[in-house]
This record gives C-alpha cells, sequence and structure tokens, in this order.
C-alpha cells in the first residue's frame, strides 16, 4: 500500500487593489516579479521586497476591455496581454516603467489567451471567434504569420511547448489540438486532436519534457496525454510517422465544479489546478507510477482560497512552492506549498 504525505499550502499574502474579478497571474522568468490582470482592465505589476510583495506599476492605457490573460516574453522585458476589445497589447520595459508600443489586431471578439514562444519569435493568440492567430515577432516589428480555424467554437488557452515551436490550444468544443509550422509549405496546421473531455476544455499546461500535458475542463476532471513517437515502446502505432497523443490518465471526483487553470511545475512535476469551488488543489505522480498508465494523488487541497471562484493558478518558474493566484473576488494571492 503507499502511503501519500500531505503537504500544506500556506497564504503568504494577499494583494488587493484590483477592482472586478482578477483573471490571470504570470510570473517573470526570473520569478522576482508577478503580474495580474483583470475586469478592471489593468495590469499589475508586483515585485518581492525582502518578505513583502508590493504592487509597483499599474499599466492601464492599453485596453478598453477586460484583460483576460498576460504573458512574459522569455527575457522578461516585454509583456503581452489579450483583452476582450478583440486586440493584444505589446508592452516593453523602459527602465522602471512600461510602454505599450504595438498593438495585435485582427481577431473578431474577445481575445482570450495569449503565450509566447520559448524562442521568443513567435507569439500565439486565441479568441471567441474560435481561430488561433500565430505572430511573428522581428525586431519589434509584429507580423500575423497564420490564422489557424481548427476548433468548432470559441478558443480559450494557447500554450507553447516548452522547447519546440509547437502550440496547443483548448475549446469550448471540448477538444485540445496542437499545431505547428509545415516546413515545406510553412503553412501552420493541426497535426493532433485530443478528445476525452465531455465539456469546454479551460486549460492545459505541458510538463518540463514537452512530452506530456495536463487538461482540465467543466466536466470537472483534469486529464493526463502522453506523446507516443513513431518507434515508440509502447507499440503505439503513428500513422504517417505523425507523434500521436493518449489520454493516459483521468483524475474524477476531486473537483465539484468547473477546473478553471491547471499549471504543471517544470521543477517539481506538482500539478496545482484552480476551481470554480474556490479551491486550490495540488498532485503529484505516485512513486510506482507506469508512464503508459500513470496514477496521481491529491496531496493539498485548500479550500476557499479565495472567496468566489479560481481562475488562475501558476507556479513560480524559479522558486520552488511558490505560486500565485487569482480570483473573482478581486484578490491575488501568494501561497508556499510545503512537504
Amino acid at each position: 500500500m503507499l502511503i501519500m504525505t500531505m503537504g500544506t499550502l500556506q497564504l503568504k499574502q494577499s494583494l488587493p487593489g484590483h477592482r472586478g474579478r482578477v483573471w490571470n497571474v504570470c510570473w517573470h522568468p526570473k520569478g522576482n516579479t508577478l503580474a495580474s490582470c483583470g475586469e478592471d482592465k489593468t495590469i499589475r505589476i508586483w515585485a518581492s521586497d525582502g518578505s513583502k510583495w508590493i504592487m509597483k506599476l499599474i499599466l492601464a492605457e492599453g485596453h478598453t476591455r477586460t484583460i483576460r490573460e498576460i504573458s512574459w516574453s522569455p527575457n522578461g522585458n516585454y509583456i503581452a496581454s489579450a483583452s476582450f476589445d478583440a486586440t493584444t497589447a505589446i508592452w516593453e520595459k523602459k527602465s522602471s516603467a512600461f510602454e505599450c508600443y504595438a498593438t495585435l489586431e485582427g481577431h473578431e471578439n474577445e481575445v482570450k489567451s495569449v503565450d509566447w514562444s520559448s524562442s521568443g519569435g513567435l507569439i500565439a493568440t486565441c479568441s471567441r471567434d474560435k481561430s488561433v492567430w500565430i505572430w511573428e515577432c522581428n525586431d519589434d516589428e509584429y507580423e500575423c504569420a497564420a490564422v489557424i480555424n481548427a476548433h468548432a467554437q470559441d478558443v480559450k488557452k494557447v500554450r507553447w511547448h516548452p522547447h519546440e515551436e509547437i502550440v496547443a490550444s483548448a475549446s469550448y468544443d471540448d477538444t485540445v489540438k496542437l499545431f505547428k509550422e509545415d516546413p515545406i509549405d510553412n503553412d501552420w496546421s493541426c497535426f493532433a486532436t485530443l478528445t476525452s473531455h465531455t465539456s469546454t476544455v479551460w486549460s492545459l499546461s505541458f510538463d518540463a519534457t514537452g512530452s506530456r500535458l495536463v487538461t482540465c475542463s467543466d466536466d470537472k476532471t483534469i486529464k493526463f496525454w502522453q506523446e507516443y513517437k513513431p518507434g515508440n515502446n509502447a507499440s503505439i502505432p503513428t500513422p504517417d510517422n505523425v507523434p500521436v497523443w493518449k489520454c493516459v490518465c483521468t483524475l474524477s471526483g476531486y473537483h465539484t465544479r468547473t477546473v478553471y487553470d491547471v499549471h504543471w511545475c517544470k521543477k517539481t512535476g506538482l500539478v496545482v489546478t484552480a476551481c470554480g469551488d474556490d479551491t486550490i488543489r495540488i498532485f503529484r505522480e505516485d512513486s510506482d507510477s507506469d508512464e503508459n498508465q500513470p496514477s496521481f494523488s491529491m496531496i493539498c487541497s485548500h479550500e476557499t482560497a479565495h472567496s468566489q471562484d479560481v481562475n488562475s493558478v501558476q507556479w513560480d518558474p524559479c522558486n520552488v512552492g511558490q505560486l500565485a493566484s487569482a480570483g473573482d473576488d478581486g484578490k491575488v494571492q501568494i501561497w508556499f506549498y510545503s512537504e
């Protein structure tokens, strides 16, 4: 019998300031700064000052409606923000301030998610207009490289593979799709559609290797997916020598409402979820887990982490155990998980 050690999630600081819902939190690549955004059309930049977090900046001039998501560039010098005003703004760090110097237009409806590729050379955005857009960044010029219309409904989330130029998207059509560029005709296309969820897929996160993916849904489950390359040990067929993604584990019965966000820690392998039942939960792969049929256990659950829906959770990329969350209660929270 496997004995699971339960950890504790301690609230380090609550950061008030936003008016209305806070939709998203995103750590600077160095982990010493946090950005948050929300219904009040602002981005707030928080910095660690010794043991306390303080608000350094409010970025307020970029959008006319709710800001749904933000993403730091890999070098930490830029922020991309996705808004319900159908635009994505690019902010550049200038000494101690940020300046909105580019606006990416083209989506017909609310932009729901934005993410920067690991090289910093590409940005992905997605929208209620059912499309995923790929933007090329060259010397502060942003050009649309592809408009991908593969989903049948609103696209909720885009995330880049941690090492390759592959982007994954989650949608209201209950699927996750993976896209890459064909080197022959430079056209972006869908090479895998992941079907197993029975309702809206809200978010997704790659593990550190990029060969596994976790997804979360309105169906109250989180699912783990494994990539099988041609010639894999499990003898999974790969037609046309294209890698195949398979659902290898479903966790149900833990969440009592929609799971809005999930994040796989690249350092520890821990998975954290944000749920509409106001709870943050942390899962860990069991030590005797089989990679083709992995098993995960919940090792921490913090009820009333927010007084309303938890919208966003993200592990600090540098400081092991630290994470941030955002909720409908207008708060940004800094947490520390310890075993």
